[in-house]
């Protein structure tokens, strides 16, 4: 084991990532024309790293997935995003967007890189409404920001419920004028399948063309991971049915190490499972928890009334119900972490309170806001505040115009108005916080190689508080990446063009190529589907939102038997040189059921609980998150062959600028 170097700069926090850029090697405009930079990934982080390495003159190759950069699961990011412009005027600053962070995090984030996140998140912002992103704004033509869970200020920006879809056409537009430049290859419907490393230095990938099946070589002087997260691994969660590991996984195979797999969050705000049918969870925005108050029945046989449907939540009086994020943590209310929610919500309804018909719900109701709302437009406009219709009538109004989508979708899944009768929710797994470990720079453990966004592990330590990814995407893709890369490739200007005729492609190659023919020659019975899912049910049962060491220590060997049976008996069928999605499945399945056994690992030696890693055997008598001192670094892990005999690198977190204590929301 080694310690690991985050090469962070030295000097007062406030002032790292400025001396830090002062000091790094720059590469000149001229120069910048014979570098090259493959991006993997084209959401938020992907994208402004695109856009913005090829507008400071490099010549970028995207890559992506999907028929287009618009798919990408940035999208779904409905709530808003952070900054820490204090435009309300409640007290925040940057070292409270700092601290909020940390202290959210469970004092499991490198300091430094989060206190530069907060740092550039004002200019974020700034970017964002120069490309026309259409944020929300107050009567007086301000930027208006709403609060999020964890924080006790309003610093949240968004574009209704729509803020990712808004953000990522912005960042679209400023890849097209790139496109348009030729400083970016755009390369949709391709996924990356191996990484090439020549003389010890990232130099290429081999990507599959979806399409045709072709395989290709391409080469750089860098490249750069923003694939997301790989929640994906539970089989059930909120992201896309695509998203998935394997680019960073393929990257860790080749020796970049991998840091705190297990820290994974579990979003409290979640349409509830309905059956087994389903392939895909859908989230409902934190936003809703603003004005929506979380609540389940006091008394268990109104709990067995509502089941039956003999008895409706409206019908269940105020003094009979249990608001209990509001009675437990009553500082922060309904607006607590993600991981506190989402604990709170299980131990309700393993408790045998749950209102559907599983016993996996808890109601997230709007009736107070609707009139609260209604009584103040009704003072403001002169009318009757008594006049109950017309208070719901107007409060109603209010609502659909801040929260609108979000109800229209949530009606068409669950056919219930939740502007009539309480939406149902229930956690699910939605990001990961664990990812490749990258220093202050970004880089990865092996020269030349980047990982931004979700898909590294530095910002968010054990929690991420709401709004903060697309925060971090962007700041990693427009305002940090573009500066730390050219240190790097300021050694490049005159390496010339990567040849890709090099031995070093030729074996990636031939190894991709082994795989797919293995895949689609297999002989074997069972659908890709069907092993994800087996996977995704020891996830969820035994690496899910408690665990304990017997529990993970069955899920290891359990794990590790579905993977031996996978490769014996999965059946892929159709061709290699062809579209064939179960193949591209097959090989993601392949990488999900290996991380799933080094994320169980993770979760069994870190004897502790903290953010969304709850460890039942570390908790306190009042049943929050144990944290211990002693486990108070970042776990990275090197692969040597197979997940079971992973090494671990430790990173210790030395907190100089905040005092570490255990966290409270009450």
């Amino acid at each position: 084991m080694t310690v690991l170097n985050s090469r962070v700069p030295e000097g007062p926090l406030a002032d790292k990532w400025t001396n830090h850029k002062n000091k790094i090697n720059l590469v000149n405009p001229a120069n910048k024309r014979l570098i090259d930079v493959i991006v993997v990934g084209t959401g938020l982080a992907g994208g402004s790293a695109a856009a913005t390495l090829a507008e400071l003159g490099y010549n970028v190759k995207a890559f992506c997935y999907q028929d287009s950069p618009r798919r990408a699961h940035s999208i779904a990011a409905q709530g808003g995003i952070n900054a820490a412009k204090n435009y309300q005027g409640d007290g925040d600053s940057t070292y409270r967007l700092f601290y909020d962070t940390v202290k959210g995090g469970d004092y499991r984030s490198r300091e430094e890189n989060v206190y530069r996140l907060a740092e550039v998140s004002a200019n974020i912002i700034d970017q964002c409404v120069a490309q026309g992103v259409p944020f929300a704004r107050d009567y007086g033509g301000l930027l208006d920001n709403r609060s999020f869970g964890g924080v006790l200020v309003s610093r949240t920006f968004y574009a209704k419920g729509q803020t990712g879809q808004q953000l990522l056409l912005g960042c679209y537009s400023a890849m097209n004028r790139q496109i348009a430049r030729g400083k970016i290859a755009m390369y949709n419907r391709h996924e990356m399948m191996e990484l090439v490393i020549v003389d010890g230095k990232a130099r290429g990938i081999i990507a599959r063309n979806l399409v045709t099946g072709e395989i290709e070589r391409h080469s750089a002087h860098a490249v750069v991971i923003a694939s997301g997260g790989y929640g994906n691994v539970f089989y059930l969660s909120t992201n896309a049915m695509g998203s998935n590991v394997s680019a960073a996984w393929k990257v860790h195979k080749k020796g970049a190490f991998f840091a705190n797999p297990c820290f994974t969050q579990i979003h409290p705000t979640c349409i509830p499972v309905s059956g087994d049918h389903q392939s895909k969870l859908t989230l409902m925005s934190e936003s809703l928890r603003n004005d929506g108050r979380i609540w389940v029945p006091k008394k268990m046989e109104d709990v067995k009334a509502i089941r039956e449907g003999r008895l409706k939540p409206t019908q269940i009086a105020e003094e009979d119900r249990d608001y209990y994020l509001e009675r437990r943590y009553p500082a922060f209310g309904n607006l607590v972490p993600r991981d506190v929610a989402s604990r709170a919500a299980k131990e309700r309804c393993d408790a045998g309170y749950g209102v559907n018909a599983t016993g996996e719900a808890v109601y997230l109701d709007f009736a107070s806001a609707i009139q609260r709302y209604g009584k103040e437009q009704a003072h403001i406009h002169g009318l009757d505040e008594n006049d109950k219709d017309l208070v719901k009538k107007l409060g109603t109004e209010v609502v659909k115009s801040k929260y609108g989508n979000l109800f229209q979708m949530y009606e068409k899944i669950v056919d219930q108005n939740p502007y009539e009768t309480p939406m149902m929710i229930y956690p699910a797994v939605h990001y990961t916080m664990g990812g490749v470990w990258v220093d202050y720079n970004l880089m990865t453990t092996i020269p030349g190689l980047y990982a931004i966004g979700e898909a590294n592990f530095s910002d968010h330590g054990a929690n991420r508080l709401g709004a903060s990814a697309l925060m971090q995407g962007l700041a990693d893709g427009y305002f940090v990446l573009p500066y730390t890369i050219g240190d790097y490739l300021s050694a490049d200007i005159r390496t010339g063009k990567i040849p890709t005729n090099l031995p070093e492609f030729d074996a990636a190659e031939n190894a991709v190529k082994e795989q797919i023919n293995g895949f689609v020659n297999n002989k074997g019975s069972k659908s890709v589907d069907y092993f994800h899912k087996r996977l995704g049910k020891v996830m969820w049962d035994k690496v899910g939102m408690a665990r304990n060491a017997e529990g993970l220590k069955q899920a290891i060997e359990e794990i590790r038997a579905i993977r031996e049976e996978f490769w014996k008996d999965v059946r892929v069928p159709g061709a290699a040189n062809e579209y064939n999605e179960e193949l591209a499945k097959a090989g993601r399945v392949a990488d999900f059921l290996e991380l799933g056994e080094l994320f169980a690992i993770d979760a069994l030696h870190r004897e502790e609980s903290c953010g969304g890693h709850f460890r039942e055997e570390y908790q306190t008598a009042e049943g929050e998150a144990l944290r211990r001192p002693e486990f108070q670094y970042v776990a990275a892990w090197e692969y040597t062959g197979n997940p079971g005999e992973a090494i671990m690198h430790k990173e210790p977190l030395e907190y100089k600028n905040i005092e570490v204590k255990e966290r409270s929301y009450k």
